[in-house]
């Protein structure tokens, strides 16, 4: 992919005119766009601004209407939800210096105040790093049982919607996880190699751009 990063409403585009021919089903659970006046609301009450392009990501698409394994990571959330699960996480940590600091340079605390996360799921959420500094808007983790993570991330979530969009139409692995479509034709991340649901087989997700003869 090139170094120039396409941007998120592109990448939607992509994604959205995948689901609409291959998984119609997992399309019809995107929400509509949202209002901007949510996204203001928002940033009132986490105290901190969106980056462009969860902003940009959110006037695509308000996260999910029902949870689907759209994405290889969490599934991406409302409005509401963010800022639900922001405040929840919040609530949890409080004073708590455990759960606020870092036990070291090199290593994340469990929660950070300016951590959004955009997608989440079973308390395990993928959140974008607002701190100031030049790693600022990139992508990474915060489990309910661990620390926050980001090495093995995106630099930014337009980053990373490129890189499912990419993987959708060319072939590929994200995160370790590869595109498969259910019995009933829905879209299902998977690890590579694990192409079973509940005992029925999953089949490879079609690559309309892959090159002839490529692997799928």
């Amino acid at each position: 992919m090139s170094s120039l990063v396409p941007s998120v409403r592109s990448s939607w585009d992509r994604i959205d005119a995948w689901l609409r021919v291959y998984a119609p089903a997992s399309y019809e659970l995107l929400a509509p766009p949202t209002d901007p006046g949510r996204v203001e609301a928002a940033q009132e009450v986490m105290g901190l601004r969106f980056p462009a392009d969860l902003v940009d990501s959110l006037l695509c698409h308000d996260g999910l209407l029902e949870w689907g394994n759209l994405f290889p990571g969490e599934p991406p959330q409302p409005v509401a939800l963010i800022v639900d699960h922001w405040r929840m996480c919040e609530e949890i940590a409080g004073d708590d210096r455990d759960l606020r600091e870092s036990s070291g340079p090199s290593d994340e605390p469990w929660w950070h105040v300016r951590w959004i996360p955009w997608a989440h799921g079973d308390g395990d959420a993928q959140v974008i790093d607002m701190r100031e500094g030049p790693e600022q808007g990139r992508l990474g983790t915060a489990s309910h049982d661990g620390t926050g993570h980001f090495g093995d991330g995106w630099p930014s979530l337009a980053a990373y919607l490129a890189e499912v969009a990419e993987v959708l139409d060319h072939g590929g692995v994200v995160d370790g996880c590869v595109p498969y479509l259910t019995r009933d034709g829905e879209l299902w991340w998977s690890f590579e190699g694990e192409a079973d649901l509940n005992g029925e087989p999953l089949r490879p997700a079609p690559a309309p751009g892959q090159s002839p003869g490529t692997p799928v």
